[in-house]
């Protein structure tokens, strides 16, 4: 028989296992009797809960625990009753995820919103319990739709022309709805009250941040720049607020599975623009991936883009070093997010996408510069990070500074890092020899990985992955080289290249598993090159064939111009004489033409 236990005894223990006990930055948790939820800042109220996890940001999870002494049943209406109603009160103070737990000391019954939620009769961190809430399976679509949908309604309904100024906007309503700002509330309101309320939870969130870089002000003042020509229309303000708020939900799963929701969100929003004025062409997401895995980029590392747009390489970084380290909620997923991600961008404007991607993803002290990646000040900057890996994708045009770009970050990095460049095919060959050589007279191109022709929908440019090790000469090392033609992504209409077949994943463990090998087993399309001779996947030329037919042509055509006779014209008079001038019958299958008459002089 088990051992009888009081209700103080089930409240004691179930404040260590629940982790209640625990000291965390903006949350309030604890157990007791004494504490009021009008002390936990709940006024008027002065009903007693037996524990209490309640996060300043009331877009996340709360908790409320009940606990009754071994004896009484969990399932009793009387305590399901009492857990609920201090749940209501709650849901009512803001919070819009409650979670309600009534515990034995050997039984738990759960509810989510006061419904029905199945959970393990033994008692779990509150960690287990805030992830079956957050954690759900990305619905890639319903964010393709999304997205686009908000796309149409800023740029035709608020007549915002420009794209940047449409994503900032609306990454700025993320950004605020990720800090609390509960946008469903101003559901009916006006537009000024929308645009304010984004602003001033914006400037609370960057409260801390900007002591870290002052730069991260740029976000404020890019989206304070935002002019929209159309503010009257309520029906259109009210589809923006519900859009933001489904994208939230969302991004607010840690379960990401591979997938980042800001990354697809940004690339979908990109489609609609094929360059940006300057150079930019973003990186589609499953091409992160593959370049995360790649370099072998792990939880341990420091990742640099120095040209980072968006923040596509360090949010897909970000993701994936923190599922290795178990998880968002722990210490090292931490330190990931405060130490381990570096980045450089240009553009002000994209500066500021760069920076509110960051604070979407949870993290406000992601290290972000807006400086020329070619100078000298860029360099210093770099120098002074512990970089271990590059991933990047800098602007193709001379005028942009391509080859200096990767010439100042190979220089600038510590000796033996690995850095991985997305360029044009062609773009090392086609650069200037003397800068070329004193590239390869310092630093190792160890690797080249041509990608998929259509990859980059609708710009009309070829690319291949550059992986280079920093401060190894090259010497007479020779380059391997594979192609990787497909990646399995398919053209949908209106709506870009997208992996509707689900091949991306086992195309990307194959190229992965075979590069690391230096095999290509299933393609065949490995080359060693000399680095004297080339610098660029050679793709080999079709072998030249001629059929009967073009030989006859060709001659013909010869034949006339000898003669000085017009091959398109006495082509036609063939033709002619031979439809017009004949017996045509037909058979089952078959049109028989009997050529007759005079021969055409």
């Amino acid at each position: 028989m088990a051992k009888f236990l009081t209700e103080d005894e089930v409240r004691d223990a179930d404040k260590s296992i629940l982790g209640f006990d625990q000291a965390e930055e903006g949350i309030q948790q604890g157990t007791g009797q004494i504490t009021t939820f009008n002390q936990l800042g709940i006024k008027g109220n002065n009903k007693k809960p037996d524990g209490w996890y309640l996060p300043d940001n009331k877009n996340a999870v709360a908790i409320i625990l009940e606990t009754k002494n071994s004896n009484e049943d969990v399932e009793t209406e009387k305590w399901v009753k009492e857990l609920q109603s201090n749940c209501t009160i709650i849901m009512n103070a803001g919070w819009e995820k409650v979670i309600g737990i009534l515990h034995n000391g050997y039984k738990t019954n759960g509810f989510m919103n006061n419904q029905p939620l199945k959970i393990p009769d033994e008692l779990q961190n509150k960690k287990y319990y805030i992830d079956l809430v957050v954690n759900r399976i990305l619905d890639k679509e319903k964010i393709y739709t999304i997205t686009a949908r908000i796309n149409d309604n800023l740029h035709f309904n608020f007549r915002v022309k420009n794209l940047y100024h449409r994503m900032i906007f609306t990454a700025c309503a993320l950004v605020a709805e990720r800090y609390g700002a509960k946008l469903e509330g101003l559901k009916g309101r006006n537009f000024s009250m929308l645009h304010n309320a984004i602003l001033s939870t914006i400037n609370k969130s960057l409260e801390k941040s900007r002591q870290q870089n002052a730069k991260l002000s740029v976000l404020e003042e890019v989206y304070s720049e935002i002019k929209m020509n159309a503010q009257e229309n309520q029906e259109a303000i009210d589809k923006f607020i519900d859009c933001v708020c489904e994208i939230y939900d969302c991004i607010n799963s840690n379960e990401w599975r591979g997938e980042d929701v800001m990354g697809i969100f940004f690339n979908e929003f990109n489609r609609f623009k094929k360059k940006s004025e300057a150079g930019q062409v973003f990186t589609p997401e499953h091409i992160t991936s593959f370049m995360y895995r790649l370099i072998g980029v792990n939880q341990n590392d420091y990742v640099g883009d120095f040209c980072c747009g968006s923040g596509a390489f360090l949010a897909k970084s970000m993701s994936n070093m923190m599922k290795e380290a178990g998880g968002y909620n722990t210490e090292k997923a931490k330190e990931i997010r405060q130490k381990h991600l570096y980045g450089i961008e240009s553009d002000r404007e994209i500066f500021a996408l760069a920076c509110a991607n960051m604070l979407i993803h949870k993290d406000g002290k992601t290290n972000l510069e807006q400086l020329d990646t070619r100078t000298e000040e860029a360099s210093d900057w770099i120098k002074s990070k512990p970089i271990t890996k590059v991933l990047m994708n800098p602007p193709y045009e001379t005028k942009y500074g391509c080859i200096p770009i990767v010439e100042n970050v190979l220089d600038s990095v510590n000796s033996g890092v690995k850095c991985a460049f997305i360029l044009p095919d062609k773009k090392l060959e086609k650069a200037s020899k003397k800068q070329i050589k004193r590239i390869l007279s310092n630093h190792r191109l160890e690797k080249i990985i041509k990608l998929p022709e259509p990859l980059f929908f609708g710009v009309g440019i070829t690319t291949s992955i550059f992986v280079f090790i920093a401060h190894e000469p090259q010497n007479d090392n020779e380059i391997f080289a594979c192609y990787m033609e497909d990646d399995g992504l398919e053209t949908v209409k209106n709506k870009g290249r997208h992996d509707v077949k689900n091949k991306w994943q086992s195309i990307e463990d194959y190229w992965i598993d075979s590069i690391s090998k230096y095999r290509d087993e299933q393609y065949n399309t490995i080359q060693w090159l000399n680095p004297n001779e080339h610098l660029s996947y050679q793709k080999p030329e079709k072998p030249f064939q001629i059929s009967e037919e073009d030989f006859m042509k060709t001659t013909m055509d010869y034949i006339c111009f000898k003669q000085g006779i017009d091959a398109r014209d006495f082509g036609e008079r063939i033709l002619n004489k031979a439809l017009y001038n004949s017996e045509i019958s037909t058979d089952d299958l078959n049109i028989n033409i009997k050529i007759g008459g005079k021969s055409d002089d």
